[in-house]
């Protein structure tokens, strides 16, 4: 399938690693041209190096979580290539801090809020002028099965996911009169270096290996998933480079969720 794109800029945060890797080298096999940005220089420029080998892209560090972030980030990105980018993926987030709701400071919950929904909020208010102006812009933004079935341990990542949900559905109501579509994605226990991190925790805090902290969480915490596995980066990242196609032209303001069944309901 021709998804239509071929030449076209796209940003994609959080993309040193993981989903946004991922869906940055579907883009480029697309023959998208690709901005990358996440904190960590050094692994950043090591993914740029491995993305190279599918098409132009290009790399800045910028911490997201504050204003200045998104500032070196516009500023780069709208230099990178000739083009303006018109397509913009907000895979930038943490798991942020966990455990008894009680126990929880309001730093621990700003912290979540900052990263997981305000950078989406400056990474969209810097680049939807560009997209109005241009006539044509997808956005896509990383929800979470967390925003609609919340886990009580991970109370402030679920209820910055939520608000990613809301984000996504307010934008596409108010540009898409401007050819600008925007949706969410909610992906579910995937393979990634963040539920790594979690499965090395819980099984150094168990005493298990690390494949039966995967097995237990399967069957305790996600017992929708039927396939019994962690989902991958790459299944998640070709259902948000088909959101950023002409493809998917009349679709905006919806949440796709890539879950495996995680989740147990039909709503959302």
């Amino acid at each position: 399938m021709d998804l239509g794109i071929s030449g076209r800029v796209a940003v994609v945060t959080g993309s040193d690693s993981g989903m946004g890797f991922k869906t940055a080298e579907f883009l480029l096999r697309e023959g998208v041209k690709v901005v990358l940005t996440d904190i960590d220089d050094a692994q950043l420029q090591k993914a740029a190096g491995e993305l190279a080998a599918f098409g132009e892209v290009r790399a800045v560090a910028a911490d997201l979580s504050g204003s200045k972030g998104i500032e070196v980030l516009a500023a780069f990105a709208n230099m990178a290539f000739d083009d303006k980018p018109t397509i913009l993926v907000c895979a930038a987030g943490i798991t942020g801090a966990s455990g008894d709701f009680l126990e929880l400071t309001d730093n621990d919950w700003l912290e979540a809020i900052q990263t997981d929904l305000m950078a989406g909020v400056r990474a969209t208010r810097a680049f939807i002028p560009g997209m109005r102006k241009a006539g044509w812009g997808r956005i896509v933004l990383f929800s979470s099965e967390d925003a609609v079935q919340p886990y009580v341990e991970e109370l402030p990542y679920a209820a910055a996911k939520a608000g990613v949900l809301n984000l996504a559905k307010g934008l596409s109501k108010a540009y898409g009169p401007d050819g600008v579509l925007v949706n969410a994605v909610g992906p579910a226990f995937i393979a990634t270096p963040m539920t790594d991190a979690q499965m090395e925790k819980k099984s150094k805090e168990k005493g298990i290996s690390f494949d039966e902290a995967v097995r237990q969480t399967l069957d305790e915490e996600r017992p929708g998933i039927v396939a019994k596995r962690r989902g991958k980066a790459e299944e998640v990242a070709a259902a948000v480079v088909f959101l950023c196609s002409e493809r998917a032209s009349f679709i905006t303001g919806e949440f796709l969720r890539v879950d495996g069944g995680s989740v147990l309901t039909m709503g959302a």
